[in-house]
């Protein structure tokens, strides 16, 4: 266990149980935080088993009752169910926090944990990209862009003010598991069907692909997602950086990066960004800015357009597109000097974290930025006033 003293006066005695993929737990109590090892996947049970054992270690040991049980919004993870159990337990409130805001406060935990004086804005931004995480609408979130109030630094009001566009996962979850349900899907926005076949028959058969193509234009068994990591896994797969499946998380936007080199200038896809208050497509030209959506179908079509060129440019193009896009949208917001935070599983993404920071958007130094860092998030974040 580390242990990072945090200034907060609470009395409040915390457990947070962090996700499921990278699982981590948390205590707070009295001015400091304890922060368990990263257990793995919870989804194997030798981890969750040592999971569970050493969270019943620690509670013993440290003699902490906690009396907030903090967890993930997903209501089918191990740790909400243990969560549950738990607060029945110790007769403790049962809390859930949403996946991407617990990113973000753990960006914002990493920097008043490096510096004790620093007190939030008035107004702050956060970013959170990943793989996917439940969405406060049930639908499958993964590129995030949120906006804060606070006062005394206590958040007063949290929204949610952009995102990227949504596209379908065919099969859902099957879609993490091959990338070419996810390309499908894309591809049929602006190819035929024979084109869109064109590019995936590699890893379909033609009657497999029919299944699919009609799945996809049906909207059968689809789930809708803003997932940074399911468009770089489309384009990884689009590049032909990877196959039609991982052997472990993030595998394919990893492959992604390391074949990254140099994005092109001269070739640069036009940002496009959406007012989804008003439906109205603009080139960042958007007065008066309500909620954002970065439209990533344009993405694919310059990949196809220039597909035949330089691969490994075409990747770091592509990356910084992201990267480029979220950041104007903080901009169109009202973004200030110091008042970003960015974290999530792929603001490891080298090329994407290293244009953010770039821009004086803070990401995570000591707490991880991925999953292994959630359970820290959601104590920052039930302190911070929510």
């Amino acid at each position: 266990m580390e242990t990072f003293a945090y200034a907060d006066k609470s009395t409040w005695r915390i457990l947070a149980l962090g996700p499921e993929s990278s699982g981590n737990f948390s205590v707070f109590q009295s001015g400091k935080i304890y922060f368990s090892e990263d257990f793995g996947d919870l989804l194997e049970d030798a981890n969750y088993h040592k999971f569970k054992d050493s969270l019943s270690a620690f509670l013993k040991k440290s003699g902490i009752k906690p009396d907030i049980i903090l967890n993930d919004q997903h209501p089918l993870y191990r740790t909400t169910s243990l969560g549950q159990k738990l607060a029945k337990k110790y007769g403790a409130k049962h809390v859930r926090v949403q996946h991407h805001l617990a990113h973000i406060f753990s960006a914002i935990g990493d920097k008043r944990i490096s510096n004790g004086g620093y007190a939030l804005p008035e107004v702050f931004f956060g970013i959170a990209i990943d793989g996917t995480g439940y969405g406060s609408d049930g639908r499958i979130w993964g590129g995030e862009i949120f906006k804060f109030e606070s006062q005394n630094s206590k958040v007063k009001n949290t929204k949610r003010i952009g995102h990227l566009e949504n596209q379908t996962m065919l099969g859902g979850e099957l879609a993490v598991r091959e990338p070419a349900r996810m390309l499908i899907a894309i591809l049929a926005k602006f190819l035929s069907k024979e084109e869109v076949y064109a590019h995936i028959k590699k890893y379909y058969s033609a009657q497999e692909f029919e299944v699919l193509y009609n799945q996809s234009q049906q909207n059968f068994n689809c789930l809708e997602t803003s997932s940074t990591g399911r468009i770089l896994d489309a384009v990884s797969l689009l590049l032909g950086f990877c196959g039609n499946g991982r052997n472990y998380k993030h595998e394919p936007v990893d492959l992604l990066e390391k074949n990254s080199t140099k994005p092109y200038a001269d070739l640069h896809p036009k940002l496009q960004i959406t007012n989804y208050k008003s439906q109205t497509n603009s080139k960042l030209e958007i007065q008066n800015p309500k909620y954002y959506g970065l439209l990533t179908t344009p993405l694919f079509e310059y990949l196809i357009e220039n597909l035949y060129k330089d691969k490994s440019r075409l990747a770091a193009t592509a990356q910084l597109y992201i990267a480029e896009g979220l950041y104007e949208i903080l901009c169109h917001s009202g973004l200030e000097s110091e008042s970003g935070f960015f974290a999530g599983g792929l603001a490891n993404n080298e090329a994407i974290s290293k244009y953010l920071v770039s821009k004086s958007v803070y990401a995570n130094k000591k707490i991880p930025r991925g999953d292994a860092g959630l359970s820290l998030g959601q104590i920052i974040f039930y302190l911070s006033g929510q």
